[in-house]
């Protein structure tokens, strides 16, 4: 190994400069939430110009910031390179951990916005819930926050209380990208 460049951790994520340690092993639902996002949008995705990638896929978004996120969406093939993606992905996706969710919600989110990602979805598997930001005019707007209801609370709900729930998410990459919330949770255990 040449001298010049010091060893930097495959499962570290570097932000401004500063090297952070990622957690070592991601947790059951953690880990089924990422299985159902690469089924949903790696089956909706086939045979079109964007792809899906999960953990493990380095972004370099310059080099003094170098992230792993949970997922994401990738469209514009030139960035794609055999080692990682060079350049920002058009929707990013991190799955929060009671050690990751303050940098999830801050740092990341902050780094995400300044380097262009257009999209990107916060998701609590304990509240079951999906926030999504978009990108207008260089700054995040919520879009929306998506949460899927236990069966009790919405039978309590009126019919106008129904109305106002968003079931489904619309991917802002293509028209027809509809996700349901509950598939994106099948399977998460309760605690």
């Amino acid at each position: 190994m040449a001298m010049s460049e010091p060893f930097i951790d495959p499962r570290t994520e570097i932000i401004d400069g500063e090297a952070i340690m990622m957690s070592l092993r991601p947790t059951l639902n953690h880990n089924t939430i990422i299985t159902n996002l690469a089924l949903l949008m790696g089956n909706y995705l086939k045979g079109k110009k964007c792809r899906y990638f999960t953990d493990g896929v380095d972004v370099h978004f310059d080099e003094k910031n170098r992230e792993i996120p949970d997922s994401m969406i990738v469209c514009n093939p030139n960035i794609m390179k055999p080692n990682g993606i060079y350049g920002a992905p058009d929707l990013m996706v991190e799955v929060l951990s009671p050690s990751t969710a303050r940098k999830d919600r801050g740092d990341k989110k902050e780094l995400y916005e300044k380097h262009g990602v257009k999209e990107y979805w916060i998701i609590d598997p304990v509240a079951k819930s999906i926030e999504v930001y978009l990108l207008k005019e260089g700054k995040y707007n919520l879009d929306n926050v998506y949460t899927v209801l236990p069966d009790w609370d919405w039978e309590q709900m009126s019919e106008e209380e129904k109305k106002e729930v968003a079931l489904t998410l619309k991917v802002s990459l293509y028209d027809d990208f509809i996700i349901n919330i509950n598939d994106v949770f099948e399977n998460v255990i309760a605690y």
